[in-house]
């Protein structure tokens, strides 16, 4: 729990008392590597928080192309918000890339902390704002970065995270494919 109380207290000042309950609607779940936590269409019942490993988020398009959208590791929220939030079918899958340890929270206990916890609902509120915020500047990214742009950015902001993920994972993510991804590679190499 050491994790997340360090996370939580990062962002918001917060009484041992109410820490106290946060924690206690958290609960501890392991995924072997490869396992989903989340398939489309399946209904979002928790979002987690990355103790260790690592998972990614991912869809396929109509010709059944896999497209990976988010990686998430360490010390990182992460789950179909839009699912969890508005209880509807999930748009993502999501998979452990890693033995991943989480710890989880339902939408009722979400709810509960948001409605009685004013500090959790302002740690949500900063959470949510990053997560637009991260999206925003990958949707830029992909329309105005070229391949090698996006992998050299990718590598500055995520050092550790593109040592963990297969070449064909981080190829999908970026919009290319695993041989141009070579190709890039060797090249900053030289």
């Amino acid at each position: 729990m050491q994790e997340i109380t360090n996370h939580i207290k990062s962002i918001v000042s917060i009484s041992d008392q109410k820490l106290s309950i946060i924690l206690n609607k958290l609960t501890l779940k392991e995924f072997s590597k490869k396992e989903h936590l989340l398939n489309i269409n399946q209904y979002t019942k928790e979002v987690y928080f990355i103790v260790k490993g690592c998972t990614r988020t991912y869809v396929y398009d109509l010709n059944g192309v896999e497209h990976n959208i988010t990686f998430a590791m360490e010390n990182w929220w992460f789950g179909d918000l839009q699912s969890f939030i508005k209880e509807t079918p999930a748009s993502f899958n999501i998979q452990a890339l890693e033995p991943t340890t989480t710890l989880s929270i339902s939408k009722g206990n979400w709810d509960y902390l948001v409605k009685e916890i004013p500090e959790f609902a302002m740690y949500t509120r900063v959470l949510f704002r990053n997560t637009m915020f991260s999206h925003e500047n990958r949707i830029l990214q992909n329309l105005s970065f070229t391949a090698e742009e996006r992998y050299s950015f990718f590598l500055k902001k995520y050092p550790n995270l593109a040592q963990r993920i297969s070449q064909k994972h981080m190829a999908s993510y970026l919009g290319i494919t695993p041989e141009f991804l070579s190709m890039l590679r060797n090249k900053i190499r030289k």
